[in-house]
């Protein structure tokens, strides 16, 4: 291509075309075309930036080794002194390691950054680098937080090859670059923030961090879907992708492993914002049911499995009559495909007429529920709000829900049982399978084993019962 010429480029896939069009022939995505001016760069700065990328240095060549002759690398880690990201980072961060943190605007990454430096800026030199603030302005931030590191430097440039320059000078054990989209290079002739920019910046930050050893972490933005700005081939490029979650108007904020190459993604970090910044939680099933209502029909609490941690949440359901033809379904933390497909099946087996009622389901917290042991809970708390009996406070289910009524058999039961018991549940139901796995119990504590759905309605019915004896 000729230099300066204009092309439209797929954020998803980077299929180019000489003209915006609505549907990628490349990966099929709506709406994902962006224009950008192409320049070709040097043949010599294309061939230096893919010889970084296999860990080659400048002016060497990869050969071809046999298999067995590869060594296992060591690769070391190093605790970040915030328990939470150690969780989610898989025990720390990993030397040569490339991580993408992505959030809201406003959602906390630079506060978590900048307590970052402060738990490691005393024993490792730490290069932040911010093309979004000036230097008085991250100063006011380590101040309110209080973080006063001897190897902290601040570099405030947007420049990816003067940032390279003093990261050679300064030779740091972590590099923090905040944000991606605001870097350029200055061989690419598009915007800051383009595919070709974000795609560009990310190679040569990558191959820097595999030459040398060095972490580095890159703060991504977000677009209005709520996917990682840019293009998805920076998801691949890097070693580990984290989501930032929560409510910008609630305290409580959540990591999340969306890729880890060194550790597992199903852990997650449990943080409070509060005045010095963002606090560990180091019981988040006390914190998500703080302020649970007793006696209300509708809700119903469900342990479920992050990673090897057992979190119980409150599932809250209601469930109102509606004069219009088609009802609303809205659900909050839980899918809604998921949603759509229990009510189908407790309309089916129960004769319960969900077709007549508006349904609205929410999850405490902020936290969303993708495993399906919670069917059990969301179907109690949609029984409950429909029937306007209340569960007892005391009780507590988790178990998977098949098309045909049946309860099927969860993993980590006792991790559950135990979680359930330190909370004070008193009544546990689980599918039956699971029962035999639940592990030794106190002698107030009490099983309730589920083969199907009309198992669960003993639950009401003694309820109903309770209640009724309560009246007269």
């Amino acid at each position: 291509m000729k230099t300066g010429k204009t092309v439209y480029t797929c954020r998803e896939c980077d299929y180019q075309s000489a003209k915006w069009l609505g549907r990628c022939p490349g990966c099929g995505a709506w709406n994902t075309f962006e224009e950008e001016t192409y320049a070709a760069p040097p043949k010599s700065a294309a061939a230096r930036s893919a010889g970084r990328l296999t860990g080659a240095r400048p002016g060497e060549k990869e050969h071809a080794v046999r298999f067995g002759d590869v060594d296992m690398p060591s690769y070391l880690r190093h605790s970040t002194g915030i328990g939470e990201l150690d969780r989610v980072l898989g025990g720390g961060l990993v030397e040569g390691s490339v991580i993408l943190l992505a959030g809201e605007p406003g959602i906390g990454k630079s506060t978590l950054l900048m307590q970052l430096c402060g738990q490691i800026g005393d024993s490792c030199k730490v290069l932040y680098v911010s093309g979004e603030e000036s230097r008085g302005q991250l100063k006011m931030r380590a101040e309110r937080l209080g973080v006063n590191a001897e190897y902290l430097y601040v570099l405030t440039e947007t420049s990816i090859g003067d940032i390279l320059s003093e990261y050679d000078k300064i030779k740091p054990d972590l590099m923090i670059v905040d944000s991606i989209q605001t870097m350029y290079a200055e061989d690419v002739s598009s915007a800051s923030g383009s595919v070709t920019q974000v795609r560009e910046c990310a190679s040569l930050l990558i191959g820097r961090a595999k030459c040398n050893g060095a972490s580095v972490v890159i703060v991504g933005h977000v677009n209005k879907e709520g996917g990682i700005a840019g293009p998805k081939v920076l998801e691949h490029m890097v070693d580990a992708v984290l989501t930032f979650e929560g409510e910008r108007s609630m305290p409580h904020r959540i990591v999340r492993a969306v890729k880890n190459r060194f550790g597992s993604t199903n852990e997650i970090g449990v943080f409070e914002m509060g005045e010095r910044g963002l606090e560990e939680v180091p019981n988040p099933s006390a914190m998500l049911l703080e302020g649970r209502p007793t006696g209300v029909s509708g809700s119903c609490a469900v342990c479920v499995m992050e990673g090897s941690r057992p979190l119980i949440a409150e599932v809250q359901a209601l469930v109102t009559p509606t004069v219009f033809p088609s009802p609303r379904r809205t659900s909050n933390g839980v899918d809604y495909n998921r949603v759509c497909l229990l009510l189908a099946v407790l309309e089916k087996r129960l004769g319960l007429k969900f077709s007549a009622c508006d349904v609205y389901l929410n999850v405490i917290g902020g936290l969303r529920l993708d495993e399906p042991a919670a069917d059990a809970a969301v179907c109690l708390a949609l029984i409950s709000s429909l029937r306007d009996i209340p569960l007892p406070d005391d009780v507590i289910a988790f178990g998977e829900l098949g098309l045909s009524g049946e309860f099927r058999s969860a993993a980590s039961v006792e991790q559950r049982v135990n979680e359930a018991v330190r909370l004070g549940f008193k009544r546990i139901a689980l599918p039956k399978r699971c029962a035999s796995r639940a592990g030794e119990l106190p002698a107030d504590t009490a099983l309730i084993p589920l083969s199907g759905i009309y198992d669960a309605l003993r639950l009401f019915r003694e309820q109903e019962g309770k209640n009724s004896g309560e009246k007269e």
